[in-house]
């Protein structure tokens, strides 16, 4: 048997699907390879603050679990999740307006793990899915691994239009995915007029809407608004909603929920059997330790604190440096900054020059699922100290002024 020459390429044992051939690495993921040197100042990453973990209260309750319920702890669970943490859930989203019972809720492990069952359950090739302009960019990763065809909704600083869901945009759509409080990436709200527009269409075209709601805990400025899955019980609508503790605990617990009709929640526990057999069962028990008592509670002022003065710092600091014809959301909670730059200039192109000064964002248009607006970027505040966001974004200030001057000249 001849042995190749060195260097010459070898063929794989092996042939990729067509599904596994079309991914792509998530953007932002990309983008933190770069911003781990001390000297970056990443505004990229979309990461809860470390100084929000309460790693003593979690140290306690998985010391707690081990103690006293250690080999149920350790054992397999059932796919759907640990019975005591799911009625705790529906208790508390029942308090926020909804009704409903433990059987409604399956357990994930992480709300982006929600977001594949329900790509695997609800989508066939070219099925049809609505998301918000722009979207979430970990849904389209996930929704785009069962190769729908996306359609955008047409949106504006408060959000999602929903007069632009006539028959022809949302006849045979599957589900229509939204982020209705703090969006990622544009930090907008969903007016409750909007919230319940879009429960009516949803009704009337008869599409599911999936609320996916990381950040809803997280406001510091104005007053909450009904979630949809509340509003939905008297809409006719169907709402599957999405939760998270990662937000409000820790991402590395990685541990999510699914609100859904019982049907539904059934055929995502089949799914979820073939993906992982259950949730971790020990962190499902740890957590449930931690958040039976209300320590949600008395925590959660404490993280809207130090978000509301982080977002407070970067807007005084737009203000500050950013050139006219500039302009940014200014959101009542949650962790972004959506930046719209003057039309022409490409984030993406501006990217490569902000990295050179040491300085990270993310640009806007993976964020759309179609041709999206190239002169945005999104800004996350919660993990730069407050001299670190004044510095970057002067340097960032310093640099669209730039741009501007070399389209206008250029231009002239």
């Amino acid at each position: 048997m001849r042995t190749p020459p060195p260097f010459a390429p070898v063929q794989a044992p092996w042939q990729l699907s067509e599904r596994a051939s079309a991914l792509t690495s998530s953007a932002i993921r990309e983008i933190l390879k770069v911003t781990e040197r001390p000297e970056m100042i990443s505004f990229a990453g979309g990461l809860p603050s470390p100084e929000g973990f309460p790693v003593e209260v979690i140290q306690r309750a998985f010391a707690e679990v081990l103690a006293t319920r250690g080999k149920s702890a350790l054992q397999y669970g059932p796919t759907e999740g640990y019975g005591p943490l799911r009625e705790w859930v529906a208790h508390r989203l029942t308090k926020a307006g909804a009704k409903l019972s433990g059987q409604d809720v399956l357990i994930v492990s992480g709300s982006q793990q929600g977001l594949d069952l329900l790509g695997k359950v609800l989508i066939d090739p070219k099925s049809k899915v609505l998301v918000e302009t722009p979207s979430y960019l970990g849904a389209l990763q996930s929704f785009s691994l069962y190769q729908p065809t996306f359609r955008s909704v047409p949106s504006d600083e408060q959000g999602l239009l929903p007069e632009a869901l006539d028959a022809e945009l949302a006849g045979g759509a599957r589900f229509l995915y939204a982020l209705p409080n703090f969006q990622n990436p544009s930090g907008r709200t969903l007016p409750l007029e909007r919230r319940r527009a879009l429960l009516d269409a949803a009704a009337r075209h008869h599409f599911p809407v999936i609320e996916d709601d990381p950040y809803g805990e997280l406001r510091y400025r104005g007053s909450p608004v009904p979630g949809l899955l509340a509003l939905s019980e008297d809409s006719g609508a169907t709402v599957i909603h999405l939760g998270s503790f990662s937000k409000v605990l820790a991402p590395g617990l990685r541990l999510g929920y699914i609100v859904a009709p019982h049907a539904l929640v059934a055929k995502l526990a089949q799914a979820k059997q073939a993906t992982d057999l259950h949730t971790a069962t020990l962190t499902q028990m740890a957590v449930y330790e931690i958040v039976k008592g209300g320590f949600l509670e008395t925590h959660l002022p404490g993280i809207c604190a130090l978000y509301q003065h982080q977002c407070s710092v970067m807007l005084e600091a737009l203000a500050e440096h950013c050139p006219a014809g500039v302009s940014w959301s200014r959101p009542d909670g949650g962790m972004f900054i959506w930046v719209t730059l003057p039309a022409g200039l490409d984030s993406s192109a501006l990217l490569e020059e902000a990295l050179r000064e040491e300085v990270a964002f993310v640009p806007g248009a993976p964020f759309y699922a179609e041709a999206g607006a190239r002169n945005t970027l999104r800004l996350s505040f919660v993990t730069v100290p407050e001299a670190r966001i004044r510095e970057g974004i002067a340097r960032l200030g310093a640099l669209f002024a730039r741009r501007i001057r070399q389209e206008s000249a250029h231009a002239a």
